[in-house]
């Protein structure tokens, strides 16, 4: 089953208090298994760009099945393959960091990306947003 979308509601207001206790302004991007947009929240004064940086992000890991890092590295690796993905996704793929996927039970329900913040509050972020399933959300 997919992250419902009371659920991806849930998660990103737990990481809009977060970034809000950190001092930082961010977007969060949560897109389901699919990588298909179910929140997009660009805090206020956060930076233009970051509200096309962060879904893109966001469903790049979706797609792929792979965290930030993992698809960072198989980006490097295969530069060429990438550039005639994009072509057949029909959507922009971003790999960067505060990009992860998102489990329940160990099965993807979808991905969270943040971005216009520093990369250690998009970091910090991205594993509360991560997390928020592991602990009682309420939907």
């Amino acid at each position: 089953m997919s992250l419902t979308l009371d659920e991806a509601r849930a998660v990103s207001d737990r990481v809009r208090e977060h970034a809000i206790g950190l001092g930082a302004t961010v977007t969060i991007a949560i897109v389901d298994d699919g990588g298909h947009l179910q929140v997009l929240d660009r805090m206020d004064d956060a930076s233009p760009m970051s509200a096309r940086i962060a879904p893109a992000k966001a469903t790049s890991v979706a797609l792929f099945r792979r965290d930030d890092t993992d698809l960072m590295n198989l980006q490097q690796a295969f530069p060429a393959v990438f550039a005639q993905i994009v072509d057949v996704a029909g959507t922009p793929i971003v790999a960067g960091k505060a990009a992860r996927l998102i489990r329940r039970d160990g099965v993807v329900v979808g991905a969270i990306a943040i971005a216009g913040g520093t990369l250690e509050h998009d970091e910090a972020c991205v594993d509360v947003g991560v997390g928020a399933l592991s602990s009682p959300v309420s939907t």
